[in-house]
């Protein structure tokens, strides 16, 4: 890592940029080779897409295995090796693990002979090969909004990225050559074109699409239609809250279709799910007010979980975010943007700040909330601990308290160490203490 600095520092940024993915090329390949190709014989569902990743892999593995299927998890927050000990956490903290490591993951899940392995893809892992070797059976896009520019340089390059799952999925001649894509995403025919059989899903176009759709705070209902035949409906039941959770649930169902499951392991698979760590998460706190932990780290995901507590909620939204050091710094007015449109109120505080001067976060953001016009609804509270104890002392009866950014991780960055952290036992401490 220390000569790779070294490397960067010496050569102009857009020629290294151009550069760097041989080098990881020539790294994957080497790897593959020194673990047997581990992944030569599995069938994989390879998942990518700004938001909704994580969730729409716990749908897939829960519907698949509450079918009878033996499934492999590689996902952001846990690991399943299909070795009948189910989820156990992830062991590092990347959506796609390095390719050494992930070679290491495939080499112990073959061992093991699962039916399908569900593997959440970067963009990251897609531009740098660490998904080498991995035949793709099924590629499945979310969505692609805003994210990752830092590193990628233009959102051309981002999106030529995540295509890059589609076509491997294409090239796979043992695979379905099965792309299930977002058809209300603005960048779907550009997917499309890259996969031989695709399938259109979406809430307002596609080949499959929903309808009746209800929110409340506990979960989704709504009925899933295909063209081909728009008799045979699914009714489908989720407990993971928010209209987002729709179109990761379709995705799903496409993917259950094309993996031969019926209608009703379908149904009853995604009904299954009952929670996906750290994705609009209600904290089990019995206030009078509901308290909602998830991950969004984008201008996307964050107005997405501040629609849905909108929609769901009477009382105010009540939210707690930052923007995380050393990432894309041209997204943080974005959500400071988002954040007083849609919150009622605004606890701006640290996230992860890794090497970068918080204050210069923070200032970021802010400038997004004084361009919409919503000083007046934002407290600014440097100290994560004491934005979330004023939430809570704060809310109403009614109220949903959103605590964004971080979701299910157990430490967070500060200053470049690692320290213990966790939203939702921050949440607990804080009550226990206020109640005593």
């Amino acid at each position: 890592m220390a000569l790779k600095q070294t490397v960067k520092k010496l050569i102009p940024k857009n020629v290294f940029r151009k550069i760097e993915p041989y080098g990881h090329l020539a790294e994957a390949a080497l790897l593959q080779a020194k673990y047997g190709f581990p992944a030569k014989n599995l069938r994989v569902i390879g998942i990518t897409g700004t938001d909704g990743k994580t969730t729409t892999c716990f749908m897939v593995y829960q519907m698949l295995k509450n079918s009878g299927c033996n499934v492999a998890l590689v996902s952001t927050v846990s690991v399943d090796y299909a070795d009948g000990r189910g989820l156990q956490p992830s062991p590092t903290h990347m959506t796609t693990a390095s390719a050494g490591q992930l070679a290491i993951l495939l080499k112990k899940i073959a061992k093991n002979r699962p039916d399908w392995v569900v593997l959440e893809t970067s963009s990251h892992a897609l531009a740098q090969y660490r998904v080498l070797g991995v035949p793709y059976s099924i590629a499945v896009l979310t969505n692609i909004t805003h994210e990752h520019l830092d590193y990628h340089g233009t959102f051309k390059n981002y999106q030529k990225a995540k295509r890059r799952l589609f076509t491997l999925a294409n090239k796979n001649s043992k695979g379905l050559r099965l792309g299930v894509i977002n058809a209300d995403d603005g960048s779907a025919e550009l997917f499309k074109s890259a996969i031989s059989n695709p399938v259109m899903y979406g809430i307002n176009r596609g080949e499959l699409t929903a309808s009746e759709i209800k929110l409340s705070p506990n979960g989704v209902t709504f009925v899933a239609q295909t063209k081909e035949a728009p008799e045979e409906s699914y009714k489908i039941t989720l407990t993971v809250p928010g209209k987002f959770n729709v179109y990761n649930a379709l995705a799903a169902i496409a993917v259950g279709k094309a993996c031969g499951l019926s209608k009703e392991q379908i149904e009853k698979g995604l009904a299954s799910l009952k929670t996906v760590p750290g994705r609009m998460s209600v904290l089990d706190i019995k206030e009078r007010f509901d308290v909602v932990v998830d991950y969004a780290v984008t201008p996307a995901a964050l107005e997405n979980v501040l629609k849905t507590a909108q929609d769901t909620y009477k009382g105010n939204v009540r939210l707690v975010f930052g923007a995380t050091g050393d990432r894309d710094k041209s997204k943080r007015p974005i959500m400071g943007k988002v954040a007083a449109k849609y919150a009622d109120v605004v606890y701006l505080t640290d996230d992860e700040t890794y090497t970068e001067d918080p204050s210069t976060i923070r200032n970021a953001v802010y400038k997004g909330i004084e361009a919409a016009g919503g000083q007046n609804k934002c407290k600014l509270i440097e100290d994560r601990e004491l934005a979330i104890k004023t939430a809570l002392t704060d809310a109403k009866k009614g109220d949903v308290i959103l605590i964004t950014g971080l979701g299910h991780q157990k430490d967070r960055n500060m200053g470049g160490k690692l320290i213990t952290w966790s939203d939702e036992t921050v949440v607990k401490d804080v009550l226990a203490d206020l109640t005593d």
